[in-house]
């Protein structure tokens, strides 16, 4: 594991310590046992939610409501039940609370079908840890529904779009003025990394990770650490080659320090690229293009139905953007399938007319 990685699983890790301080005690026990089958990040993402859940009890609860969290015990769940957990799930609708970046204010927090169904994951993976533990005598949460996701309309480039974002960054022709002036010092980088993007499927928080010593140009390959942290090769063809060889000529006279010495992509301050100035990247050379919500995620589903068109094979798909569960991209391009099927359902009424 690189430099890198292992700085933002630190990160990460100090960050969990944070969040469980907000948390009652025994929660500790929690997140220890579920540490080997799990990432930091998802652990991370977990307390997060968790700590939206006994805020919710704090102020909500029939009989739990007003008592401090740090004074609660693990037997405390099974004051819950599977109504509570409803309305808990109707309160995330809308609800007033801290920050999560700056606690000291409070700000209006929205969840969609998504977000509850995710939240209602954390509160369940809770109660089945310590259901199966035997510290609590039932598990309410296995009863409650999941919120049904309505599926949205897969957002995607077309061919031509594709052709005119990659011309608009050789040419920066839709930028303002000021961003015009700096362009020139960013064009390189920015032609090989949107190229990478489109050319691989890989997502952004891989795409910045990568360090120049994890390009392999003899088999057109990039190795890439994966959401589950395994480490894989993702291939590209010539294109994409040839506009990352012409930005290495560029990146290998910068000299950087520390941890940011073999990082792939700099930012303009010498340091390793972030996922927010990516997908801001991303957002300014859309822009002019097409009225469509463009970001490096919608890149990645650009390459992931068109490696779909072109083959038809979900696993290979599922395999390359490196889903855990085929069914998910399955789900994801079912969408693909049936806009296929009407188009040649149409095709055929109209030469039988």
């Amino acid at each position: 594991m690189s430099v890198y990685h292992e700085e933002l699983k630190i990160k990460e890790t100090e960050l969990l310590r944070e969040v469980q301080a907000d948390l009652p005690p025994f929660l500790r026990e929690f997140f220890r046992g579920i540490a080997q089958t799990t990432s930091t990040k998802t652990r991370l993402a977990y307390a997060y939610d968790l700590r939206v859940f006994f805020r919710y009890l704090y102020e909500e609860h029939d009989k739990l409501g007003g008592m401090e969290t740090r004074h609660l015990e693990v037997d405390a769940l099974d004051q819950i039940t599977s109504e509570d957990i409803e309305c808990y799930l109707e309160y995330l609708s809308y609800y007033i609370a801290p920050d999560q970046n700056q606690p000291q204010q409070q700000t209006a927090h929205h969840n969609d079908e998504k977000g509850k169904a995710r939240k209602l994951a954390s509160v369940r993976s809770m109660y089945k840890y310590f259901y199966k533990k035997g510290k609590i005598k039932a598990n309410p949460a296995t009863i409650v529904d999941t919120p049904k996701i309505h599926e949205k309309k897969i957002t995607r480039l077309d061919v031509n779009e594709m052709a005119n974002l990659l011309d608009a960054v050789e040419s920066g022709n839709n930028l303002t003025d000021r961003q015009k002036a700096r362009h020139e010092k960013t064009k390189k980088r920015d032609l090989a990394l949107i190229t990478l993007l489109l050319g691989t499927g890989m997502r952004v928080s891989e795409c910045v990770g990568i360090n120049r010593k994890d390009l392999d140009f003899q088999n057109y390959a990039v190795k890439v650490l994966r959401k589950g942290g395994n480490e894989v090769m993702l291939y590209f063809g010539e294109e994409v080659a040839e506009a990352l060889s012409d930005y290495l000529e560029e990146r290998n006279q910068v000299v950087t320090k520390d941890e940011n010495d073999d990082a792939l992509f700099l930012s303009s301050q010498g340091k390793r690229i972030s996922v927010r100035a990516v997908q801001n990247l991303v957002k300014k050379y859309a822009h002019g293009i097409t009225a469509k919500n463009i970001t490096p995620h919608k890149l990645r589903s650009t390459y992931g139905t068109n490696l779909y068109q072109e083959t038809g094979d979900i696993y290979l798909v599922a395999d390359t953007l490196g889903h855990a569960d085929v069914n998910t991209t399955r789900k994801h391009y079912a969408e693909i399938e049936e806009n296929r099927r009407k188009r040649a359902a149409s095709y055929i009424k109209l030469r039988k007319d």
